[in-house]
């Protein structure tokens, strides 16, 4: 699912690093007033396991290829110029890493609880922090199986030792949310993974109680007599249960990890206007009375870092309008700390209507600038950014991504930790490029930048501190490898004088006083 190649010359690369994107026209040059230049904005994809959607591409493939796909699709999102994966590593009550609660994932291997001969969660995470990638870690919570069989789970599945935990709703084998143990359990496995590993993010996606099928209810009366005091309906019940699982989860991650970000992408559609005064002028499926999520409340008592709704429709869709959706979501996070990422439909691209519209995805990033509010986009799902059906996602990375961008900062997350100081920064020139000696200068203090901003001025002077607002002049996000290391600049052009500034970034987007090196003319 790669693209084609790319030369040398097309990129930018460290010395002791990963490649690093820099195509162009992101090459530094002066933006026109009008050129819309983001510094800060989220630009990621899902990597879905589940039924092999993504990755693995199938099930029983060696180490080595497993890995080597992986790899190619981080390769993709670095050409894409995005900085960020959304990789499923809890499809099915399963494990993408070598859990002490559950299972391994019978997506690797083809059998539960298979080795796959490494561990797929430790890979990742390195392999994205080496190409200056976020990965956001993605669970299902309640979702056992595809299947409603127990006795084809293995014998030491908590499901298996614990049936009374679970229930069968349609073709699909769940835990029942209701149960204050599973709800201990679910979280306990999550933790694991955010103990251990150094994720960014945990991601939930849009299923909580399952979504409703005709004819049939969810079997948990006998669980609602059990626990169900002091609610008098069973739907206010479920939501408190979805509700409880949000925020203790919130409070878990941060008092572990106070930087691992919590997000949560749900269905579009919290409530439509007519069954509530609060909701979005929309006529869809609603998530707060099907599936028991109360998404809005989530948002509004800030439980969560961000909120990434997944906006599935085009402009103008009468039941969901893109361009009705987004402003309410906008209006939903304002005054809050929590985020708005928009997920977008890629796998929609080429389907049916407006789809058929090479430009619909770009439409959709060109009306989200007009929300401040909206910090960037999420695309479904990785074959899709790959396939690039009608070249809309081309279109929208030459129209949308020109250069790098750095994640959206969250102060609320610092919990008053300092952003690592500057660095020393020397230039050079080399048969490769614009060569830019780096030394961090926090690297032992506790304060290691995750990567370095590179900034590229042309000529020599004083630079207001406007031309670092946006990203006219930024032409790589470099990850940060090592104390000291260098970055090559192949697109400079000999005989040209450049001013080179680099800051220090952390983690949190939190970035240091850019340090000036000059380039001279030879």
């Amino acid at each position: 699912m790669s693209g084609p190649h790319l030369s040398r010359r097309q990129f930018g690369y460290l010395s002791a690093g990963a490649a690093v994107a820099l195509l162009p026209p992101g090459d530094g040059s002066l933006a026109t007033p009008a050129t819309y230049a983001p510094k800060h904005q989220l630009r990621a994809m899902w990597i879905a396991s589940v039924v092999n959607i993504d990755w693995p591409s199938t099930t029983g493939l060696p180490a080595a290829q497993q890995q080597s796909e992986l790899r190619a699709l981080l390769d993709l999102a670095v050409r894409r110029r995005f900085n960020a994966v959304v990789l499923q590593i809890r499809p099915t009550a399963d494990a993408f890493w070598p859990s002490p609660l559950e299972p391994w994932s019978q997506y690797l291997t083809g059998k539960q609880g298979g080795d796959p001969g490494y561990d797929p969660l430790a890979f990742a995470v390195a392999e994205a922090h080496n190409r200056g990638l976020e990965l956001h870690a993605w669970f299902n919570p309640y979702r056992v199986s595809m299947q409603t069989d127990l006795n084809q789970l293995l014998p030491s599945h908590p499901a298996r030792r614990h049936p009374e935990w679970t229930f069968v709703y349609g073709p699909k084998l769940y835990y029942n949310p209701g149960i204050p143990a599973v709800r201990a359990f679910v979280q306990d496995a999550i933790m694991d993974a955010v103990h251990r590993y150094d994720i960014d993010g945990v991601h939930f996606d849009d299923y909580f109680y399952p979504y409703p099928i005709a004819g049939q209810t969810v079997p948990d009366a006998e669980t609602f007599a059990t626990y169900g005091k002091g609610f008098d309906n069973v739907e206010d019940w479920r939501r408190d249960n979805i509700n409880r699982l949000v925020r203790e989860m919130n409070a878990r991650i941060h008092a572990v990890k106070p930087w691992v970000k919590f997000g949560i992408s749900p269905f579009g559609i919290w409530r439509n206007k007519s069954a509530d005064p609060l909701g979005s002028d929309t006529n869809g499926l609603q998530s707060y009375d099907a599936i028991s999520a109360d998404t809005r409340l989530w948002v509004r008592n800030e439980w969560l870092d961000y909120i990434n709704p997944q906006v599935y429709w085009y402009l103008g869709f009468a039941i969901a309008d893109y361009a009705k959706l987004v402003p309410w979501w906008a209006t939903q996070v304002a005054g809050t700390h929590c985020q708005l990422y928009v997920g977008e439909a890629t796998y929609r691209v080429g389907t049916t209507g407006p789809w058929l519209d090479p430009a619909e995805l770009t439409k959709h990033l060109t009306f989200d600038r007009d929300y401040p509010q909206v910090r960037g986009n999420v695309y479904f799902s990785a074959k899709d950014v790959g396939d690039d059906k009608l070249g809309a996602m081309s279109r929208l990375v030459a129209d949308h991504y020109q250069h790098p961008a750095l994640t959206p900062p969250m102060p609320h997350l610092r919990r008053g930790r300092p952003a690592p100081p500057p660095p020393v920064v020397s230039a050079r020139r080399a048969d490769s490029g614009a060569v830019l000696d780096i030394r961090s200068v926090g690297w032992d203090a506790g304060l290691r930048p995750r990567s370095y901003a590179v900034y590229r001025f042309d000529g020599i002077g004083a630079h207001p501190r406007g031309d670092f607002s946006d990203a006219s002049h930024l032409i790589a996000v470099a990850p940060a490898t090592s104390r000291r290391q260098s970055y090559v600049d192949t697109t400079a052009v000999t005989g040209c004088t450049y001013t080179y500034f680099v800051s220090s970034v952390d983690r949190l987007s939190g970035e240091s006083a850019p340090i000036p090196a000059l380039l001279f003319a030879h």
